[in-house]
């Protein structure tokens, strides 16, 4: 992991500590074959994103402490899964993503150029 890229090419950054993302919850969208959701996509939550996600199935708002999961509100930066993310982008809900803190991964399963259309810093 330490040597994990971002969809730039760069350095994988951080994306959240607070609350801490990612699937090993280190604050970065690290991935590894059993993270089979490919949690790899950094994106900054918004309300319609929130919704949506919830509307498919996956309540991101409700905490679960006993997966360590805090629940979610907009503004907090979460590593999502890549095939959510690109579904909701599909349906006109995704979320501003921060690139330098996407894994390269994410370009699996998502276009660059959808993700670049919704960066933020």
């Amino acid at each position: 992991m330490e040597s994990a890229r971002n969809v730039l090419g760069g350095p994988l950054k951080s994306c959240s500590s607070q609350p801490a993302t990612g699937f090993f919850r280190n604050g970065r969208c690290d991935t590894c074959a059993e993270d089979l959701g490919s949690h790899t996509v950094c994106a900054e939550m918004t309300d319609a994103f929130l919704a949506f996600s919830q509307a498919m199935g996956n309540d991101l708002s409700t905490p679960h402490p006993e997966y360590r999961f805090p629940g979610l509100k907009a503004g907090d930066r979460w590593c999502v899964c890549a095939a959510r993310w690109l579904e909701a982008y599909r349906a006109g809900y995704a979320p501003p993503v921060v690139l330098a803190a996407t894994h390269e991964r994410a370009l699996e399963i998502v276009p660059l150029q959808a993700l670049r259309h919704h960066a933020t810093a």
